[in-house]
């Protein structure tokens, strides 16, 4: 397959040109897109037309899930290294002239008290779920930035708006994802970019895998009541999660289309249900505790 060069005259007139891209559709670049979500998401906008750099630690198994075709762009990265970041959008631009959509999907879970996990454990689910999530965005917004147009989707979790025992280090990931987006947004809007932050619930998919999930070495007695009960409940949840992978792709789809994304958006009818209830919980306490809370300004405050 022949690759273009973004300098030459052929990819300046796709980058400037609106007609030609919506012809030829939209350049995603996807992370972790060898199972999962990613490769749900990957498998979406290739039937429909769209062009996809997908991106996993082994690339090969991108290949063999869809084959050698010439609108998909299968690369090398692990999100943990910036270099190969660079890489990988480089070579993407390189091929298709463009980036108009950034899926921040690699990542992976934690379950585990929050006293049980060890330094090495978060560090290492940080690394991947929010630094590397950085890397990848630092190494992509400068070719949106370039093009005054582009939407970063970073996938968080329900478990990143409504904390969860069990799920406190991996929650603490997804909350930074989500306050990241959130200042993302403001600060790319003037630029012509999106930031949306997409919120699932819990979605039949091999998440709860041995190989997307890691247990802490440690384990309390003390909270076999709830962080035990949370390892009862993910072993019998696997695979039999409310959500379809499938119709979260179809909405990812819908996301990308819209002239208005939003900033948060939540999918699964669990993760809008706990979405309404913190909300209810949230204003209970606020007004319990409003007095106190106003009390503590400066006596020449006006309100």
């Amino acid at each position: 397959m022949s690759q273009s060069n973004p300098s030459n005259p052929s990819s300046q007139a796709m980058q400037s040109n609106p007609s030609v891209q919506s012809r030829q559709g939209k350049v995603w670049f996807v992370t972790g897109a060898s199972r999962g979500f990613g490769t749900l998401i990957v498998r979406a906008a290739l039937q429909r037309g769209d062009r996809v750099i997908a991106t996993a630690r082994n690339p090969q198994q991108v290949i063999d899930a869809f084959g050698d075709q010439p609108k998909l762009l299968a690369v090398k990265l692990d999100v943990t290294r910036e270099e190969d970041a660079v890489e990988a959008v480089r070579q993407g631009v390189a091929r298709f002239g463009r980036i108009d959509v950034l899926v921040n999907n690699a990542g992976f879970g934690v379950l585990g008290a929050v006293e049980e996990t060890s330094v090495a454990e978060a560090k290492a689910n940080f690394d991947t779920n929010v630094f590397g999530l950085l890397a990848v965005s630092r190494a992509v917004l400068p070719q949106m930035r370039s093009q005054r147009s582009g939407h970063v989707i970073n996938i968080s979790s329900l478990g990143g708006y409504s904390a969860y025992y069990g799920w406190g280090v991996y929650g603490a990931s997804k909350f930074a994802v989500e306050g990241l987006t959130e200042a993302m947004s403001q600060e790319l809007a003037p630029l012509g970019i999106h930031a949306t932050v997409v919120e699932p619930g819990f979605f039949r998919t091999d998440f709860l895998n041995d190989n997307s999930l890691v247990s802490t070495d440690a384990i309390i007695a003390d909270y076999a009541e709830t962080v035990g009960q949370m390892r009862v409940f993910a072993k019998g949840a696997n695979h039999a999660q409310p959500g379809d992978p499938a119709k979260l792709a179809t909405a990812m789809l819908q996301l990308v289309d819209s002239a208005r994304p939003p900033l948060r958006l939540p999918l699964g009818s669990d993760a809008v249900a706990r979405i309404e209830a913190k909300h209810q919980a949230v204003e209970a306490e606020l007004a319990a505790w409003r007095e106190l809370a106003m009390s503590t300004d400066h006596a020449d405050v006006v309100r």
